[in-house]
């Protein structure tokens, strides 16, 4: 095919490209940083997770939502506030930056005022396009190789 009809295609996927990877691609990514966090080893969140999810945390104050990629949540315990062992964001194409960490705090003290037992919360970084220096220690970083492992 000569270069007149590569440039048609070239420019329907540069038209379609960041549509593709917001709806497809960064869903699945998600999906699979869920399926990771699910199956988990214990000292990954301190213990085994009982269920994982996404979810919507409503922030009143700024009058937005927080989106949370992976809620790693504990065993249910009767009589026992919730405990989520880990709250993360799932960023395919974008690197991941202290600024995603500050909205899991965020979201963590949101939820704890909500009656949720975050003491132990793990905040964490999935990331398929790296991370920046400025993530603060102690915030857990997946990346494709522990993602592929």
């Amino acid at each position: 095919m000569d270069q007149a009809g590569a440039r048609p295609a070239e420019a329907a996927w540069n038209n379609s490209r960041a549509t593709f990877l917001s709806q497809v691609v960064g869903p699945h990514f998600e999906a699979l940083c869920r399926e990771w966090a699910m199956f988990a080893e214990e000292e990954v969140f301190g213990e085994l997770p009982g269920r994982v999810a996404a979810g919507v945390v409503a922030d009143p104050h700024h009058r937005t939502q927080i989106q949370v990629d992976v809620a790693v949540l504990a065993q249910e315990e009767p009589g026992r506030p919730q405990r989520i062992l880990s709250l993360g964001e799932a960023k395919w194409d974008k690197v991941m930056t202290a600024g995603h960490v500050d909205r899991l705090r965020r979201a963590r003290d949101l939820l704890s005022v909500k009656g949720y037992d975050t003491r132990d919360t793990v905040l964490a970084c999935y990331g398929g396009a790296g991370f920046r220096d400025d993530i603060p220690e102690g915030v857990r970083r997946v990346g494709l190789k522990e993602l592929y492992a």
